[in-house]
């Protein structure tokens, strides 16, 4: 009978705890499960799961001479800033994971960050392509390119494309990934095209439905292309007003695009649109094709970028955390090993392309962007890669 209240004292107290955590390795993914974006939280998880079966049904990941089972500790950040940092304290400060993957967006991929960075905590962050998720912080590291990067080659698409020399852009000035990719198109295009050659730049505020006011300068402007760095949830709504307003330009999307169920709700208004992304379902082969196979007969759906990017964020953590070599059982010090070992890695082979890290500056990798096609089928068909 004492032996048995021991126990269960041992358990409330959380005393039995630490043999449990011995044999595990816990990551935390700071996904948006509900909110705005909620089919990018789904992605997230589906991509986390299947791998945490695959590691675990192989009998566990081997660091060092011991080998641990995974544990993936998921937190829904609600597609808000300050849900993302709640997140982010919650999984560092209670759940103890070692490094966290996520959150997806730039909104709350920059607060986050800074939070993961000051509680010393590899974070890596899939999708967010807002240069200031890393920007100074040395325990955040990024799985996609740059807006920086993925700016100018939208607008040096448009240019070479289209042979477009106006161009408009429509963004929500209220979000951080729209607003700076939106400047990083504009003063890219202004560069080939010369000043003034973005010639309408219009804005809304998160949740806005109506944009009839902005797309009618747009429409009046003399454009020949129309960038919108948006959401999926928004483009349908955008796309379909603008084609109602009378213009007929093509119209160019970013990586935000690939997300979600574009086509389930944009449908034949999206088809033969172009828009720059991280891979393309379409015609992959090798690990790509595996990845997609496996995906779409556990899930009955194609896997979007977000997915494919959540894959190799999760599994270069855990290739680094076995570079980083035996555990201590210290999480400070484990967490710092695992930091050094992601900013070493020099060629990462993923199913979205190989990464490496810059020995200096911020942990942003050099990776090639894809442009691909919606075809007449509504399928998201690879078209051109851009590299560095």
């Amino acid at each position: 009978m004492k032996r048995s209240w021991l126990i269960a004292l041992f358990c409330v107290l959380g005393l039995a705890s630490p043999v449990r955590a011995a044999d595990t390795v816990k990551l935390g993914f700071n996904i948006p499960l509900t909110g705005d974006i909620p089919d990018v939280g789904e992605s997230s998880k589906n991509a986390a799961e299947m791998l945490k079966k695959k590691i675990n049904d192989a009998g566990g990941l081997k660091v060092g001479d011991k080998t641990y089972k995974v544990e993936f500790i998921y937190e829904d950040n609600e597609s808000k800033a300050e849900s993302a940092l709640s997140a982010t304290r919650k999984l560092i400060t209670q759940d103890g994971v070692i490094g966290m993957v996520g959150p997806q967006s730039s909104k709350q991929a920059v607060p986050a960050a800074e939070a993961a960075n000051e509680l010393k905590t590899p974070m890596m962050a899939p999708w967010s392509t807002n240069p200031n998720t890393t920007k100074n912080r040395p325990y955040v590291f990024r799985g996609c390119f740059l807006d920086t990067f993925q700016g100018p080659t939208a607008a040096k698409f448009a240019s070479e494309e289209f042979k477009a020399k106006k161009a408009a852009v429509l963004y929500d000035i209220a979000s951080d990934y729209p607003k700076g990719l939106a400047e990083d198109f504009k003063a890219a295009f202004e560069k080939i095209n010369g000043p003034g050659s973005v010639v309408a730049f219009e804005t809304f505020t998160t949740k806005d439905v109506d944009f009839s006011a902005q797309l009618t300068n747009i429409a009046k402007s003399g454009a020949e292309v129309l960038f919108v760095p948006q959401y999926y949830n928004e483009v349908p709504l955008i796309v379909q007003q603008a084609k109602s307003l009378g213009f007929n330009k093509p119209v160019l999307g970013s990586d935000s695009w690939g997300s979600g169920d574009l086509m389930g709700l944009c449908g034949d208004n999206c088809k033969g649109f172009f828009f720059v992304t991280h891979y393309a379902a379409a015609g992959a082969q090798g690990k790509t094709k595996e990845f997609i196979d496996e995906y779409t007969k556990l899930y009955k759906k194609t896997p979007d970028d977000v997915a494919a990017l959540t894959w190799d964020s999760a599994n270069l953590m855990l290739a680094a955390l076995q570079a980083a070599g035996p555990m201590s059982g210290d999480l400070a010090k484990d967490r710092e090993a695992l930091m050094k070992a992601m900013a070493g890695i020099k060629k990462f082979e993923g199913i979205t392309g190989n990464m490496s890290y810059p020995a200096t500056g911020d942990h942003d990798p050099i990776k090639c962007a894809v442009v691909v096609k919606i075809d007449d089928a509504g399928k998201f068909a690879f078209y051109k890669s851009v590299c560095p």
